[in-house]
């Protein structure tokens, strides 16, 4: 060559990749004065990014050959070669040199994991199992224990892959179960996806096994086993080297609920293996044991599907058989033995279908033996067979404890009797009933009842002689006790307590008053009242009783002990009941005695429900005693009764008073009514409608000035706005009887009422709106505030007092405004112009200081 004869040496690709440019001169003469300088690398690499790949990986080496510990050199190296190398052939020679450079990158990086994840990854996708799988081991070896967590998250995805031997997998699952165990589901998972039935379960078996175990899926215990229950049952031959039946008879032992599941796959465990006998036996001890409906159901349709199966099978198999068997001439049919046992089967589907509800009843009642209503039920279906229920019966009186029976256990010893009764064996029957009296029982009540139910019996069959025995030994006060309670009787046993049963009693007097004589009748009633155990109800049968045998003197005593023994408003009745009989009994001829009943009753009886009595009283007086003391009834009577029930005896008051007395006495009562202050008042409303009355009366009578003041009255307690029948009444009133002045005045009223309602409500609002402000001042200061307001309210009044004047010809004995009395109760009363109140309404009328213009719509009638 040309240049090989002058000397020169000659330039190969290599040299041109070391040779710098110019631009490298810059850098190349820093990096002699200092090559250790990462930074100056890292400035040299980052200007030379245009430059061809192999000129930066040249970089990179010389850089990396200087600085072999430097991460950020091998990272951004190993970037770079792996950006350069995406896409790129699985069998491209690129990659196995990238490969080379990760392991070049780990002799001085292997304490650095994200190296190896990224070493790793690239390996994966390479698709290279056993360098890749050899990576992992190196890794994990190199890195502490701490960082193993990354590496094992890729080593798991690795082995998930199609294409990893399943060997393997399990292997490095195992590994990584010595350093997570409790992470052993996921392990499971992968082997049920992979078809590994047998590990699976023996996995899962060792779990379940462990009490420690907590599992991260949030399972609990039971869906372990029903998992495993699943796993065994499907795949019987897999687990064949696990005791299943053991396994699966374990975890029902451990779960009283919810096992329904366990029992139907342990019997599948069966039939899939052939043995169909064992697993309908499986079926019918899990429907013997299970203790709720929802396993029952779940097994009991199981064993249905079950033994359908089975029959159709058959009856398939048979139908093949008959086509195949059978000659032309028939004569092969009385040769062949079939063997059929398709009909065998039908019956065991049939008498299955009807033991269920038998079997539904024995779950219920192993829920609860206690349950009588469902031993009721029990013993129901087995109505065509007596032994059976007898049987049952039996069964439920020893199982029920009367301290936790849902129920009365003393209807089961009752209907055991009454089962022996029904079919004529009176005598098994009356011992049923002796022994059931000498049960145990929670309330007396039952065991007065099981005496009640035995009487009864004995009244069926008319043997009154017997059961009137029966009672006299139920109600027998047992020797030692005088009847009082003691705290030994209360803790006893319930038949030291049968004397004291007030319906055991109560049955007994019914039996005497029907079978026997006034005096045994007597006899018990008495020792019901002596033993305090009678009800107002016991006394008033007590009384009729004796009514009813014309000794009246006799029942007005019972209906005193009543009387003594109850207070109100259990004696109300007995009171009712008293009264109306006596006085029904003897009239007036009594009249002292009877007075003396109504005021005992009246103090005996409280206020708000003393006006039945008040009324009986004064119909009393009214009928057989004096006018006067039936008005003094009436009047005691408004005073004492609540406000709400005084209207309806004003009403009657005021009737009676106008029949015995005329307008006078009704005068008095209104008026009595009106002017009355609390606590005799009237409500608002029912003083209103008083006022109204009134004024219809003294308008009908013609008083028209004495009606006219009552409808002054009457308006301060009628809101104009809520209430326009009375105006409108008033207004018609006028309209009738009044002339321009007076209907004035009833508008001017009409409007100062509606202001003062208005007025009204405002400072409601404004009370309440200061409420919060005024709570937190002190008491005193309060007081202070409301003593100024009073006397400031009493100096305007006297002031208004001494501007008005009074006139001299009205005489006042009433509080009315206005009002003229009638004279009946202010007879005697002297009444001034000096001492008399000022009669604003009729100043007003006379000299009209104050003219008020009418509106448009007040207009005064022509």
């Amino acid at each position: 060559m040309p240049g090989a004869a002058h000397g020169n040496p000659i330039r190969t690709d290599v040299d041109e990749l070391l040779m710098p440019t110019d631009e490298d001169l810059l850098y190349e003469e820093e990096l002699l004065r200092n090559p250790y300088s990462l930074r100056m690398w890292q400035r040299y690499i980052e200007a030379r990014r245009s430059i061809d790949a192999k000129r930066r990986y040249i970089l990179y080496e010389r850089a990396l050959r200087v600085l072999p510990g430097s991460y950020k050199l091998w990272h951004a190296y190993l970037q770079e070669r792996r950006l350069a190398a995406r896409g790129a052939h699985l069998a491209d020679p690129q990659l196995g040199k990238l490969n080379g450079t990760y392991e070049r990158a780990l002799v001085s990086m292997h304490k650095m994991p994200r190296v190896w994840t990224e070493y790793l990854e690239f390996l994966v996708e390479q698709r290279q199992v056993l360098l890749a799988r050899r990576t992992f081991d190196r890794a994990l070896q190199a890195l502490p224990i701490t960082q193993h967590d990354r590496i094992w998250t890729l080593y798991l995805n690795f082995v998930m892959q199609p294409g990893v031997p399943l060997e393997t997998a399990k292997r490095v699952y195992r590994r990584y179960l010595k350093l997570e165990p409790t992470h052993v589901e996921e392990y499971i998972a992968y082997l049920k996806s992979k078809g590994e039935w047998g590990e699976a379960a023996t996995r899962l078996a060792d779990i379940i096994n462990d009490d420690l175990f907590r599992s991260l899926e949030a399972k609990s215990k039971h869906a372990m086993w029903l998992d495993l229950a699943d796993i065994c049952t499907r795949h019987p031959q897999e687990v064949a080297h696990l005791h299943v039946e053991a396994i699966l008879r374990s975890g029902i032992r451990k779960f009283t609920d919810e096992v329904g599941r366990l029992w139907t796959s342990l019997a599948d465990y069966f039939i899939r293996q052939g043995l169909f006998e064992k697993a309908r036996d499986v079926y019918e001890e899990g429907l013997d044991t299970v203790v709720t409906v929802r396993d029952f159901s779940l097994v009991f349709d199981a064993l249905t599907t079950f033994e359908t199966s089975l029959l159709e099978a058959r009856i398939g198999t048979e139908g093949e058989d008959d086509d195949d068997g059978v000659g032309v001439d028939g004569t092969l049919f009385l040769l062949h033995n079939a063997g059929s046992d398709a009909d065998l089967r039908l019956a065991r589907l049939e008498h299955l279908n009807n033991r269920r509800p038998i079997m539904l009843s024995s779950v219920m009642l192993r829920q609860n033996p206690h349950n009588v209503h469902e031993w009721h039920k029990r013993i129901k279906l087995f109505g065509g067979d007596t032994s059976k229920q007898i049987t049952a019966y039996t069964e439920a009186i020893q199982s029920v404890d009367c301290n936790k029976a849902i129920g009365k256990p003393h209807s089961l010893w009752c209907a055991f009797a009454k089962f022996y009764d029904r079919h004529g064996d009176l005598h098994n029957a009356r011992i049923i009933f002796m022994k059931a009296t000498e049960a145990q029982y929670k309330y007396v009540d039952d065991l007065a009842s099981v005496w009640c139910e035995a009487a009864e019996l004995e009244l069926k069959h008319k043997n009154y002689r017997r059961a009137l025995e029966l009672m006299r030994t139920a109600t027998a006060t047992p020797p030692g006790k005088d009847g009082r309670r003691t705290q030994e009787e209360a803790d006893g046993p319930v038949q030291g307590r049968l004397y004291r049963s007030t319906k055991l009693w109560s049955f007994y007097s019914d039996l005497e008053e029907s079978l026997g004589t006034i005096e045994s009748t007597c006899a018990v009633y008495d020792r019901i009242l002596d033993l305090r155990i009678a009800t107002p109800q016991i006394v008033l049968n007590y009384a009729l009783f004796l009514e009813e045998s014309k000794n009246y003197e006799a029942a007005f005593q019972v209906y005193e002990r009543g009387i003594a023994l109850f207070r109100y408003p259990h004696s109300k009745d007995i009171w009712t009941a008293y009264l109306s009989r006596f006085v029904l009994r003897y009239g007036g001829t009594k009249l002292e005695r009877a007075r003396d009943l109504f005021r005992h009753a009246l103090r005996e009886t409280p206020a708000s429900a003393a006006a039945p009595v008040y009324l009986q009283y004064a119909a009393l007086e009214e009928s057989h005693g004096l006018a006067r003391a039936a008005m003094e009834v009436y009047d005691q009577a408004v005073r004492s009764v609540p406000a709400n029930q005084r209207l309806p005896i004003y009403d009657r008051y005021l009737s009676r008073a106008s029949d015995f007395f005329g307008i006078a006495k009704v005068r008095e009562i209104y008026e009595m009514a009106v002017e009355a202050e609390p606590p005799y008042s009237l409500t608002d409303v029912d003083c209103k409608l008083m006022c109204i009355r009134y004024a219809r009366l003294e308008t009908k009578v013609g008083e028209i000035d004495r009606a006219r003041a009552i409808w002054v009255h009457a308006s301060s307690l009628s809101d104009p706005r809520t209430d326009s029948e009375f105006w409108t009444e008033w207004k018609d009133f006028e309209v009738r009887f009044g002339n321009e002045d007076t209907f004035r005045e009833m508008l001017r009223i009409k409007r100062s009422v509606a202001a003062s309602y208005s007025q009204l409500h405002f400072n409601t609002a404004i009370i309440d709106d200061a409420g919060g402000v005024a709570s937190t001042g002190t008491v005193a200061t309060a007081a202070g505030k409301r003593k100024r307001v009073d006397e400031m309210a009493d100096l305007e009044s006297s002031l208004d007092s001494e501007k008005t004047p009074a006139p001299a010809a009205v005489k006042r004995g009433t509080q009315l405004s206005g009002f003229i009395s009638a004279g009946t109760i202010q007879q005697n009363v002297s009444a001034t112009a000096e001492t008399a109140i000022a009669d604003p309404l009729a100043s007003a009328a006379g000299t009209n200081p104050e003219e008020v213009e009418l509106m448009e719509d007040d207009t005064v009638p022509p």
